[in-house]
């Protein structure tokens, strides 16, 4: 008898300059509700869509390994950190298809993030390398996503509330999650941090001490 099916591989990119609860809440919700054998964190080096990080990709990668230090479920993949040139996600995918064969990838999105999809690098190949997962606060409204056109139309192609082909298939198929809204942001936090004011409960406490023993974030 054969062994059962390998479980889908959560994928989360970004900048985590600085990770915080906004990240890490999300990334858990969707775990548990998607069944994701493992999410791994992969920090961008150099990413495509926003200006220069305001830590360098090494207390980036620091600041991630405080915040999963022992979080079951969660890894981190530095293969972007060692990549040269810009960050695309669809260079990520790529290289972890030929690493997992027919493993499901599913690729966590923010709903924010979805909405700028179709800037991306290679857009249209993310779908045939990953599924999607859009973490969506409660009532979010349809009518942001009729205002992109081609991401309407992908969604009406590709998506459903039916998540079972994220188990079966490798790619290809879109969902819509819900999760609990926090509206936290590391811009903001960078902010607070940057006027004198303490971000303390917005990210891990071990982040947070990390942050202020190497005087992070204090100038623009």
């Amino acid at each position: 008898m054969s062994g059962s099916a390998p479980t889908p591989l959560g994928i989360f990119g970004g900048t985590f300059d600085p990770i915080h609860y906004g990240h890490l809440r999300p990334a858990l919700e969707l775990r548990e509700q998607l069944a994701l054998g493992e999410v791994r964190f992969i920090p961008a080096a150099i990413p495509p869509h926003r200006g220069e990080p305001g830590a360098s990709p090494q207390q980036r990668l620091a600041m991630l390994h405080l915040a999963l230090d022992g979080i079951e479920g969660m890894s981190i993949d530095e293969r972007e950190l060692r990549r040269e040139g810009p960050s695309y996600m669809v260079d990520t995918l790529r290289s972890l298809r030929d690493e997992v064969g027919a493993r499901p990838l599913v690729l966590l999105l923010g709903f924010d993030a979805f909405l700028g999809l179709a800037a991306w690098h290679e857009w249209h190949s993310i779908i045939a390398l990953a599924h999607l997962a859009i973490a969506t606060r409660p009532g979010w409204e349809r009518a942001q996503l009729q205002q992109q056109p081609e991401l309407a139309q992908l969604w009406h192609e590709r998506g459903s509330d039916d998540v079972t082909p994220l188990q079966q298939t490798p790619a290809g198929h879109m969902v819509m999650v819900e999760v609990t809204p926090l509206a936290i942001s590391a811009t903001a936090i960078r902010t607070q941090l940057r006027q004198g004011r303490t971000a303390r409960f917005l990210l891990p406490d071990g982040v947070l001490d990390y942050i202020e023993r190497n005087r992070l974030y204090l100038s623009d």
